[in-house]
């Protein structure tokens, strides 16, 4: 990372980073525990600390954090030493789509995020919605995660570990609004906290080899599947189908109605390696720009 970084007090500054904008990370459907500030800022809950981040002109602030720690995590958290501008370079190549979809979202980062809360969270998101979504969430770690601390006068929690909701019933996690997700998350932390060498066994193989092992927990269906293996186990030639993306194939390359298979093979054939960030960047150009039907919000993630 090259550009300047500095601390002041418990924040640290960076100047002049390139391709980063913190609405479109925390706003294009990657993550749900970042909530958006009266000043423009965002505040969330990672690995146990509240991070406040803030954009000022040519300086993004990350607040309540040191530069230990920063070092230590944050800059692989957001994965600050990735080149986006080379990854949009080459996607871009031949095609018009990618170039108004890049250049709409050109501040998208995907962030390095938990594997187990990534399950939990996308197994929430089947077939719901973007606020539906953190709001269970928000529940959930309220009832079930532990207290870590205060910031700008709201409470914050962890998010609740597998061994926490193992043995809860069913109607403890539907008043959490999970709904029929109640079952499955109950099923699939039973799962985790019963091998502790299941999540990194998962991560091991390439993306086929982690879509399959991902399968195997209950309520995770292929496109919840290729969402947690890009978002957590970076494999980056995971391209999820939901309902946004296939409208959006078809439309701009298809022209016809077209099996989510059929999208996804086409997608990594073309986008190779980068399936994955290309898959984000047209989600959020979609979704924004309410370039498809429906629900605006919808992430048909089953």
């Amino acid at each position: 990372m090259g550009q300047q970084v500095r601390a002041s007090g418990n924040s640290i500054i960076i100047d002049g980073i390139m391709d980063f904008e913190p609405k479109h990370i925390f706003e294009c459907g990657q993550c749900f525990r970042w909530e958006l500030e009266s000043d423009g800022s965002y505040t969330g809950v990672v690995n146990g600390k509240i991070l406040n981040v803030a954009k000022k002109e040519n300086e993004i602030i990350f607040n309540n954090t040191n530069l230990k720690y920063f070092t230590d995590y944050w800059i692989d958290y957001f994965d600050l030493n990735t080149d986006y501008g080379s990854i949009k370079k080459e996607l871009v190549k031949d095609d018009i789509v990618m170039k108004k979809a890049t250049e709409f979202g050109y501040g998208i980062r995907i962030l390095k995020q938990d594997p187990w809360e990534t399950i939990a969270s996308f197994i929430i998101s089947a077939n719901n919605n973007i606020p539906r979504i953190k709001k269970a969430i928000s529940l959930m770690s309220e009832r079930y995660g532990e207290f870590i601390g205060i910031y700008n006068d709201r409470r914050y929690y962890t998010f609740p570990a597998p061994e926490a909701l193992m043995l809860l019933e069913e109607r403890d996690l539907k008043e959490c609004n999970l709904g029929y997700r109640a079952d499955y998350m109950i099923d699939t932390a039973r799962a985790i906290a019963s091998n502790p060498a299941l999540i990194a066994e998962i991560g091991q193989g390439n993306r086929l080899e982690c879509h399959k092992q991902l399968l195997q927990l209950k309520g995770v269906g292929p496109k919840v599947a290729n969402c947690i293996a890009f978002f957590s186990f970076g494999k980056l030639d995971a391209f999820p189908v939901d309902v946004w993306i296939k409208r959006l194939m078809e439309h701009f390359y298809f022209h016809k109605d077209t099996p989510p298979k059929e999208i996804e093979a086409f997608a990594q054939g073309k986008y190779k390696a980068l399936a994955g960030y290309a898959q984000q960047y047209l989600f959020y150009y979609g979704r924004e720009l309410d370039l498809g039907k429906g629900d605006k919000d919808v992430r048909d993630n089953s």
